[in-house]
């Protein structure tokens, strides 16, 4: 595993490990490196702990000799390595070279400068940093504003495209001009195509088209990942989108993912088995400059604890595609899959192929610092009913909805839970105990075995999994599940996976109910909606969950934008709490308006009463559709 920290819940990201891990980092210290292997032997300063992960990313350092330190405290503790020395024998080292493992270093450099051995060359990390036109705070390197990055997954062959939505949300934190850096690897983890485009002032639209990218630049088909760089960000350090993946020649093939996750985890979990007419592939895309060792990726079914690994090296930024078939053959839905990925993969993307028709989802983090909380089962009266997690359960004459709860913390070992279901009034229908199920319990629940047949047959509603004690069970916070949807007639299917919050209760527990900007409670809403694409229209299916009573109804205003952000028409809705809305633009706002909105528009969804919950995707008129959870800023 690589010896790197990346994301914890109190600190959030960890931007030594962007600074260290960005493309144009690596090729710098690439160049670095060489310096100092034709300086001689290497002495390492390390002011601020830094060269673990320098070494966990760029091991290949040379003529590395001590390691020193000027914290008293760490002498003789493991450091890179080495044993980590006084910063007082630097002089006695007999090094060539000497590398402080800091970036803006030239004070800490100028301190130490009479410590050199005699005849040696002083390095920093700062021959590593960036372009000083890349920076948006360029008075300190490691200002987390600087490395508002992310990968997507990107690809344009074999009769499928890519195509990615977002839109300028720094512009309503103050961000003055914002572009973006862009590098897009193919399979080999070979830059093909290195750019900028320019993001509109204001919360104009963002569209980036894989076979407009083909045609710009004269490449041939590729699959491979997508490097973002958000230059002049401000509120937010990662690049959120929304990713369609389409037919290229009306292909009945169409899903939509939300972003990746910015930090490489552990493990990851939510992949589901193949069905015994599919084929369920993981598309593993390395996130560094250094290859994945062979055997050090693995996949496990949740629960038994016999990982199984891939015994193929994977290059830098590469993406190899891995049925996981291969490695668990036999295995089949409702079966969970994890995959232990030594922190070298951001949230992978899996595919699942059946007949003529392939569809996209994104595995989740799996968290390893979490232990089950003793205060849950207890949380007061105030609280109502506690964690959520919402979904839609869509019109049942045309769709299945299914739900499979997915263990997405390493220690969990217990989910006691229960099923509550809403019509779009906000009225309890149904619901339906679960039990306390174990890690690796194969529930894969059809609501058609839950609902009574005219429940939610013309009008769809939508469902929340809670927790339930009353056959004992742990709980964490940390709920989550696989929902799947299945067209009845074309025989179309798409997923999505989410985890639990606390909805619209002004009293707080922990960091819940969360809010996007500002401390908790969370209860206000601005949620990015994209509008169609060619034949295929867009839709939202809103929640207003309720873990309390709050207001009766939402205040919710739809705001027709422009790709200028510009604002075109604006539309209201009143849902009624606990209850769920389908929102299609273009019968709100009509085509017309939807014409003058262009490619790069989209609804912005703001309501300052609730915080709202919500599931996009496109849908055609032969049935094809897709779905995932909207993000929000």
């Amino acid at each position: 595993m690589l010896d790197i920290r990346t994301f914890d819940q109190v600190q959030g990201g960890n931007v030594i490990y962007k600074a260290l891990a960005h493309p144009l980092a690596a090729e710098a210290i690439g160049a670095l490196y060489a310096q100092l292997a034709a300086a001689g032997p290497l002495a390492l300063y390390d002011p601020d702990g830094i060269a673990d992960a320098l070494l966990a990313l760029y091991p290949e350092l040379p003529g590395l000799g001590g390691v020193f330190v000027h914290d008293v405290a760490k002498i003789g503790a493991a450091r890179a390595g080495r044993t980590a020395r006084a910063l007082t024998e630097l002089p006695a080292s007999g090094a060539g070279a000497v590398l402080i493992a800091a970036f803006d270093a030239q004070r800490i450099a100028a301190r130490i400068t009479h410590l050199l051995p005699a005849g040696a060359r002083l390095f920093t990390l700062d021959a590593a940093r960036l372009p000083e036109a890349m920076l948006t705070n360029r008075g300190r390197y490691l200002d987390r504003l600087n490395f508002a990055t992310n990968f997507a997954f990107f690809r344009d062959e074999d009769g499928l495209s890519t195509r990615l939505v977002s839109a300028n949300y720094w512009a309503g934190y103050g961000a003055g001009a914002v572009r973006l850096w862009l590098r897009l690897f193919d399979a080999a983890g070979t830059p093909i195509a290195t750019w900028e485009e320019p993001v509109p002032a204001g919360a104009g639209g963002i569209v980036i088209d894989s076979g407009e990218l083909r045609a710009r630049f004269g490449l041939p088909g590729f699959t491979g990942q997508l490097f973002l760089h958000a230059i002049g960000a401000a509120g937010h350090d990662v690049v959120k989108y929304a990713l369609d993946t389409y037919g290229s020649a009306n292909g009945p093939s169409l899903s939509c993912t939300h972003d990746a996750n910015a930090w490489p985890s552990d493990r990851y979990a939510g992949l589901p088995a193949p069905r015994a007419d599919e084929r369920v592939v993981l598309w593993v895309q390395n996130s560094h400059a250094i290859p994945i060792p062979a055997g050090t990726l693995a996949l496990d079914r949740i629960g038994a604890e016999q990982p199984v690994a891939l015994d193929a090296e994977i290059g830098p930024f590469a993406t190899r595609a891995l049925d996981v078939s291969d490695l668990l053959p036999g295995l089949h839905w409702p079966a969970q899959i994890e995959l232990r990925s030594g922190r070298h993969v951001v949230r992978p993307r899996y595919e699942v192929r059946r007949a003529e028709r392939v569809r996209i989802a994104h595995m989740n983090v799996e968290r390893a610092d979490l232990v089950a909380d003793p205060a849950i089962p207890r949380l007061p009266a105030q609280l109502g009913r506690g964690y959520l997690l919402p979904f839609p359960v869509l019109a049942r004459r045309h769709f299945r909805t299914i739900v499979l709860p997915t263990p997405m913390a390493e220690r969990q070992t217990s989910l006691p839970l229960r099923l509550d279901i809403f019509d779009a009034e906000g009225t309890l229908i149904a619901e339906r105990f679960l039990g306390n199920l174990p890690r690796d319990h194969d529930l894969a629940l059809d609501l058609d075995a839950v609902l009574a047949d005219a429940a939610l047959h013309e009008q769809g509603g939508h469902a929340d999994l809670v927790y339930d004690f009353r056959d004992g069970g742990e709980a964490d916070g940390w709920l989550h599940a696989l929902l799947r949807y299945e067209h009845r007639g074309s025989g179309h299917a798409a997923e999505s996976s989410f985890g639990a919050h606390m909805f619209n209760t002004v009293m707080t527990y922990r960091d819940e109910p969360q809010s996007y900007a500002g401390a908790p409670p969370g209860l206000s809403t601005r949620l990015f909606l994209k509008l169609g694409q060619g034949r295929r229209r867009s839709f939202s299916a809103l929640i207003y969950p309720s873990s309390a009573p709050w207001h009766p109804r939402s205040a919710t205003r739809l705001l027709l934008t422009d790709g200028t952000g510009a604002v075109l028409e604006e539309a209201s809705l009143a849902i009624a709490c606990s209850g769920s809305a389908m929102v299609w633009p273009h019968e709100i706002f009509g085509n017309a308006a939807l014409e003058r909105a262009g490619e790069r528009g989209y609804v912005l969804i703001r309501d300052q009463t609730c915080r709202l919950f919500g599931y996009h995707g496109l849908m055609d008129e032969a049935g094809g559709f897709s779905l995932d959870h909207m993000f929000g800023f």
